[in-house]
């Protein structure tokens, strides 16, 4: 018997592959708007800090062949073949599911490679693929919304935490908070009932319950630099309230619950921002390895993916 072919979208961001891929990236992300020459210098400065490029292009393309392995080998009524699909640069969104379309594939699923869902973010990437979808004609495509709390990413972050913790001398783990934190989104997002803060702080909760944490706190970090108010408190200013409390913390976790691979927000904002203030205010700086190709997190997406077909 034939196996099925489903057409696997994996959806994400997207980053620069090189240096000269900077200012049309971010050009795209600004709806055509170049950055201005100050913009540029400062984006750079960024990339050059944590070598040059981000590890994220190779880290999204890996996540999507690892899933693609995983869900053909957890089953055998369909055959899932995987297509990068990103939002500013090339293989853009649409070109994705054109692909699909060109290789004979008439329905698929796609994911957002974000675990929590917002109408400015992961609706953003749906409603592309769906549009492209419907144009083409005779081609369904079901997309996944959100997968926050899905068990196997739960538990991944769980182990990460407990890791972190043993590493910490015993007598100094009541002196240790973790910070949960997530991408920064403009506060307008709330005026609708966006689920997006709701469902951060629910994989928190989560996550702190079953690592048995004491003290654990949320922010947000990354935030634009618009004229417009973002999700606060702002990861940096929450650490600067933690150490003017009187429990005196001495080592600081940070979780990205909000990210799922090593990236420029993850080895800048929070590796060299976080840091640098954590230890300039006398503390001492974790944070886990983030999910990348761990096979829990592959689990999680390949059941996420699954799911769809119950």
């Amino acid at each position: 018997m034939n196996q099925k072919k489903i057409g696997l979208l994996v959806m994400a961001y997207g980053t620069p592959y090189k240096k000269e891929d900077i200012v049309p990236y971010y050009t795209a992300i600004r709806h055509g708007h170049r950055p201005s020459d100050e913009q540029i210098a400062d984006l750079a400065r960024r990339y050059e800090a944590i070598g040059g490029t981000s590890p994220l292009a190779e880290l999204t393309q890996a996540q999507a062949n690892a899933l693609e392995k995983r869900l053909n080998e957890q089953q055998s009524v369909y055959t899932f073949k995987a297509y990068l699909g990103l939002k500013y640069i090339h293989p853009l969104i649409e070109d994705a599911v054109q692909q699909m379309h060109d290789d004979g594939i008439d329905h698929a699923v796609s994911i957002a490679l974000a675990p929590h869902y917002s109408r400015f973010s992961v609706q953003a990437y749906t409603d592309r693929a769906q549009k492209k979808a419907e144009e083409i004609g005779e081609f369904t495509m079901t997309s996944i919304k959100s997968w926050y709390d899905q068990p196997h990413f739960i538990d991944f972050w769980v182990r990460s935490v407990k890791d972190q913790l043993a590493k910490i001398p015993e007598e100094e783990r009541d002196q240790t908070g973790v910070l949960f934190t997530a991408h920064s989104l403009p506060k307008k997002i709330l005026k609708n009932g966006d689920p997006y803060p709701d469902q951060i702080r629910e994989t928190a909760e989560k996550i702190a319950d079953q690592a048995n944490l004491l003290h654990y706190t949320q922010a947000w970090q990354s935030a634009g630099k618009t004229g417009d108010p973002w999700l606060g408190p702002d990861v940096l200013n929450q650490i600067r309230t933690l150490f003017q409390q009187e429990e005196h913390f001495k080592h600081f976790i940070f979780c990205p619950i909000g990210f799922v691979a090593e990236h420029l927000e993850v080895l800048f904002d929070n590796d060299r921002e976080c840091r640098t203030l954590v230890e300039s205010l006398g503390g001492i700086y974790h944070r886990p390895q983030m999910p990348d190709t761990h096979p829990l997190f592959i689990d999680a997406l390949a059941s996420t993916v699954l799911n769809t077909f119950e």
